[in-house]
């Protein structure tokens, strides 16, 4: 869990140092909000998988995908900072997307509006379905994807 925490840190790292806080008081809130993030995820997407992305033997990020029988939800894909923009994330959304065409299924995400990461899903053919907030929920339909009758 210690590397979860971490990565979820470096994830709000950019938007922390604007606050005015002492770093225990920041410490304090990433804990918060992880723990209230792993709990959402795990009660919202149960039998979700939680897998790590690896680079050789160390960790360097994290992909939650919740697989149903039409959509695969990509939960969540962290990377650290290092470890972005460098093909990593689409190397892993692929394979998601790669299984979830086995499936005859969709892909979604959910993305932050201001997120640079949505630049990434529409490359690889995500499409934008609504508004939410401040998130758009992104789709990705295989080419082959049959609609029930």
């Amino acid at each position: 869990m210690v590397f979860l925490r971490e990565l979820y840190a470096s994830t709000r790292a950019e938007e922390l140092a604007r606050v005015p806080w002492l770093e225990q008081q920041k410490a304090a809130f990433l804990s918060q909000q992880f723990e209230c993030q792993h709990r959402a995820y795990s009660q919202g997407y149960p039998g979700a998988s939680l897998d790590l992305i690896l680079e050789g033997e160390r960790p360097v990020g994290r992909l939650y995908v919740h697989r149903g029988p039409d959509d695969f939800r990509v939960v969540d894909i962290s990377l650290l900072p290092q470890a972005r923009n460098r093909g990593i994330g689409t190397y892993f959304l692929l394979d998601v997307m790669d299984q979830a065409r086995a499936a005859n299924a969709t892909v979604s995400i959910h993305v932050e509006q201001s997120n640079s990461a949505a630049r990434l899903y529409e490359r690889l053919g995500f499409r934008a379905i609504e508004s939410q907030g401040i998130y758009t929920r992104m789709e990705w339909r295989p080419a082959e994807r049959t609609t029930g009758t």
